[in-house]
């Protein structure tokens, strides 16, 4: 999930490399006690040039009512902020889906609650993208034959990876390396400013993107158009370490479920800043609502191990494939 314009990036991936150490809260959280400040990882490719005007204001709002100053972490690409949670540099973060679960497996994080749009949903789609008048189609996309130049997502990107693998790849035996001329992997805002310039035929993108380039970027939105949207995916979620002190997380927790609701001039002051982020409220949630996406993850390790003629993967692949949607085939 992007916010637009990406000039910096190159300059940013190397700032964040030297400025993760420095983002406070480590050595605070090592100690067991709560820590002086919390440090909150947002996604962006600008940085907080872009960023910084639509979540400060949220973020200004938790130091009041949590009682700790919250300082902003952005991150170019999920990995990094994943990386920084792991290291204990960073307390809480907007993820979408795979980043959340990644740091649940890896940073002893956990999920708090969920995102949910201006209409009142809490999912999105991953679509497919092509420049405006350029007629190329679906089939012709699935067609292969190395003639097109293609965009995938960031790796840990749930939309614009992870979704249209296991949703239109996969499922016919697609490995985009053997299917395009060429494939590069970026975000999906640096996908979309490359098809609307003729720079790729195709890349992933989703729902909330297209958004976000309708308000920020009219001109380069009107030079994109879809050509699939994926089944719905969750919304993303807001996360953070388990390890942080019990009083402070649930301040953490009370903070967001409580936030913009209500009647009076404050709540709806609340809610114009979560308008800014495309976003009506944050609902209650936990690590439960990520399985549809584990779902999709253990179906494309099943496709690599198939793949790779890796039978104990299979199995393994399989048993947590069927696990997960004995779940799914249980909830009310």
């Amino acid at each position: 999930m992007t916010l637009p314009t990406f000039t910096r990036r190159l300059a940013l991936v190397a700032a964040l490399a030297l400025g993760v150490a420095s983002c406070g809260g480590g050595d605070d959280s090592k100690t067991g006690g709560a820590p002086n400040e919390i440090v909150f990882s947002i996604l962006s490719a600008e940085g907080q040039a872009s960023a910084g005007p639509l979540w400060q204001p949220l973020l200004e709002d938790m130091s009041k009512a949590i009682g700790v100053p919250v300082k902003p972490f952005f991150g170019s690409n999920y990995t990094v902020l994943v990386k920084a949670m792991e290291g204990e540099q960073t307390h809480v973060a907007w993820f979408s889906a795979k980043p959340a679960i990644e740091a649940i497996d890896r940073a002893d994080a956990e999920v708090i609650a969920r995102t949910v749009n201006k209409e009142g949903m809490d999912s999105y789609r991953s679509t497919l993208i092509v420049r405006t008048g350029s007629g190329i189609t679906l089939d012709q996309v699935l067609a292969c034959g190395k003639r097109f130049d293609f965009g995938i997502g960031d790796a840990q990107s749930t939309s614009g990876t992870l979704a249209p693998m296991a949703f239109l790849f996969n499922p016919r035996g697609i490995q985009p390396a053997q299917c395009f001329k060429t494939v590069r992997s970026a975000n999906h805002q640096s996908n979309a400013f490359s098809v609307a310039s003729g720079v790729l035929d195709v890349a992933t993108s989703n729902t909330v993107n297209t958004v976000f380039l309708t308000k920020q970027n009219p001109q380069v939105a009107a030079q994109i158009q879809e050509i699939w949207q994926s089944p719905p995916i969750p919304e993303s979620g807001i996360v953070l370490r388990e390890d942080l002190d019990p009083a402070l997380k649930e301040k953490i927790r009370s903070f967001f479920l409580t936030y913009g609701q209500g009647e009076g001039a404050e709540a709806e002051r609340q809610r114009q800043v979560l308008a800014g982020l495309e976003y009506s409220r944050f609902s209650a949630a936990d690590d439960s609502y990520l399985n549809p996406v584990r779902e999709m993850i253990a179906d494309q390790n099943l496709s690599e191990a198939r793949e790779k003629g890796d039978t104990a993967a299979v199995t393994a692949a399989e048993r947590e494939l069927q696990r997960l949607r004995s779940l799914r085939e249980v909830q009310p």
